[in-house]
Order: structure tokens, then sequence, then C-alpha cells
């Protein structure tokens, strides 16, 4: 399963490379196959500058990347994300073609943006309730919970909880076996409930 992780500057560094970890740890200590792929997109596929003045390459734009079968939107300092048209169509676009779309953080805001989100259950970070609402009122934003499973969308909350998320994906689209396992490889006391 190709795994496409938007990244913008000033995502929040923890947002997309916790995922990424989770995915690719997944693959690694899974026996006998490689079930997930995981890869970044930025909207040109050149480096990115996400918080802290962290540098990253993304492995795609949106002119090359491969076909994706999971999207996940991060979050971070989105306010100019919101803004860019070209960006709100896209993720629009991929959220028609792909199994599963997902966030983490602040990234529900432009899976609203791109009406990806219209009045389901969803979270994301604690400080970003209230705005989330406010933008967004129809969507019933919920708080004190790691992730919301709405069935093909997936919201979670700030930073960690997005390796919760991730995590609870690879139990739901591999197996419960391999997301313990994943979750020991790593070292994280996974919350398993949302």
């Amino acid at each position: 399963m190709n795994i496409g992780i938007y990244i913008y500057d000033q995502a929040e560094v923890l947002d997309f490379s916790g995922p990424f970890e989770v995915f690719s740890t997944a693959s690694r200590v899974c026996n006998d196959e490689n079930p997930f792929n995981a890869f970044l997109i930025g909207e040109t596929g050149n480096p990115v500058i996400a918080r802290a003045g962290y540098k990253v390459i993304p492995n795609f734009g949106f002119h090359d990347h491969p076909s994706i079968d999971i999207l996940i939107v991060v979050g971070g300092v989105h306010n100019a994300e919101l803004d860019k048209p070209r960006v709100i169509e896209w993720i629009a676009r991929q959220s028609k073609i792909v199994s599963l779309v997902a966030s983490v953080c602040t990234g529900a805001f432009l899976l609203a943006k791109a009406k990806v989100l219209e009045t389901q259950t969803v979270t994301t970070h604690w400080e970003d309730i209230a705005d989330l609402r406010k933008m967004f009122p129809r969507l019933n934003v919920v708080e004190n919970v790691r992730w919301v499973d709405a069935g093909n969308i997936i919201t979670s909350g700030g930073i960690s909880a997005g390796i919760d998320m991730s995590l609870h994906l690879v139990s739901r689209l591999h197996s419960q076996a391999l997301a313990e396992k994943t979750a020991r490889q790593m070292e994280f006391a996974w919350t398993k409930n949302s």
C-alpha cells in the first residue's frame, strides 16, 4: 500500500515523521512481506522547511508522485496552505481516488477546506479545537481523544497522536499483531483506543 504523506513549509516534524516511522517500521518487522510504502509529497517536490527550520526533501511533488492508497495530511502552521487553491484542489482530488484519508493535528483544517470533512466526527490538536469548530461549524469536533475513526476518514489529535493513529491504521489494514510488534519495536506505549 502506498502511503502518501503531504508536507509543507512549517509542518510539524513529528506529524509526518511519526507516521512515516510507523509504516516503515511495520514493513521492516513484518515477516515475508512489505505491506506499506510510505513517502513524503510536497507541492513542488522542492525542499520544505518544517517547524524550527527542519529541512526536508520530499520524495515527490504533485506532478510526479505515484498512485496513493492512503493520504495523510499533516498539521503545523497550516494557515498559508488554506489559501493555496492548488493544494486544496489536490487534496480534494486525491481524496476521491484513495481508499482512506487521514490527518494529524491541524491537517484536519486542510481536509475541511477541501470538503473532505463536512459533517463527520473529527478531532485535532487540543489548542485548535475551538478554531476548527468556529471555521467549520457543521463538523462534530470532539476533544480528549487521540484519534477518531470515521470509516474512510481518520483524524488525530496533535503531534504524537499521529503515531497512535498510524498504529491503529496498521492494525486495521494488516493486523493487530503487526501493530503491536511495530509499537514494541519503536518502544512506544500505544494508546489503542481513541
